[in-house]
């Protein structure tokens, strides 16, 4: 999600209680100014996560582009899942027939495994939004980096039952050279987005639809969130934003990899 300077206090509460990592916001970040360095090969930082062997190698450039091409879309969904709003994004994607991109944070996915396995179950597919959703991890040493995308890779694979996050989006746009080149030799995409909705902070639905209306010029994934609070607003936009994508020539796929 993108970095917001209120509204926190539920990430406060969740990654207190299961990891004591504070959880800092410090105004907004823009993914693409990171998006063409590279860094260094990663260290065997945790030996919680399965062998890199296991997995190929991708791009280590963000993605932002839809493999549905010049008229594609990349719906993505983040910080769940979460009990009661997670089921509710699910059924609208369900309705208007679209696909999208679910970016778990770890300690969620741990605690609500039968909604890891039911995103899997619809064909959307998963994305690594770290452990505990730190902002500030790109302030961090490589090793914290490491453990942040590889613990959530083990917890999201498990939980689903056995299928890997295909990206990883940095919390807040987080984004460094390392955790970039880190994930991508995990079989991870970095993953960015062009529209940041803002519906976490609950601008109404008005807002957010009048939003990806606006800025969809900017490119074509779109940022939306299932977690954090109340997502009544993020339902009732995607239930206007997805009919009118389709009425507009969009076809909704998944970001490139």
């Amino acid at each position: 999600m993108a970095r917001h300077g209120g509204g926190r206090g539920w990430y406060g509460k969740v990654v207190g209680a299961a990891l004591g990592v504070t959880v800092l916001a410090t105004g907004a970040s823009v993914w693409t100014a990171q998006a063409g360095a590279t860094g260094t090969p990663a260290p065997n930082a945790s030996a919680s996560a399965s062998p890199a062997g296991d997995t190929e190698p991708v791009a280590v450039g963000i993605a932002h582009a839809s493999d549905k091409g010049a008229r594609g879309v990349n719906i993505t969904i983040d910080d769940g899942p979460d009990p009661v709003w997670t089921p509710q994004v699910l059924d609208v994607l369900r309705e208007y027939g679209v696909k999208a991109t679910f970016c778990m944070v770890g300690t969620q996915a741990q605690a609500h495994p039968d909604l890891v396995k039911k995103v899997v179950a619809d064909g959307h597919r998963l994305c690594d939004h770290t452990v505990s959703h730190d902002t500030s991890m790109d302030k961090k040493s490589e090793a914290y980096q490491s453990r942040q995308i590889l613990d959530a890779e083990r917890m999201i694979t498990k939980a689903s039952g056995g299928v890997r996050p295909m990206y990883y989006r940095a919390p807040g746009g987080a984004f460094t050279p390392y955790s970039r080149k880190f994930a991508a030799s995990r079989g991870m995409r970095p993953l960015g987005w062009n529209v940041d909705t803002k519906d976490f902070e609950r601008p109404g639905t008005d807002t957010i639809v009048a939003t990806v209306e606006r800025e969809l010029p900017n490119g074509p994934t779109l940022l939306f969130h299932d977690a954090g609070g109340d997502r009544s607003q993020t339902v009732e936009a995607l239930r206007r934003i997805l009919p009118w994508l389709k009425d507009q020539g969009y076809s909704c796929g998944f970001p490139v990899r």
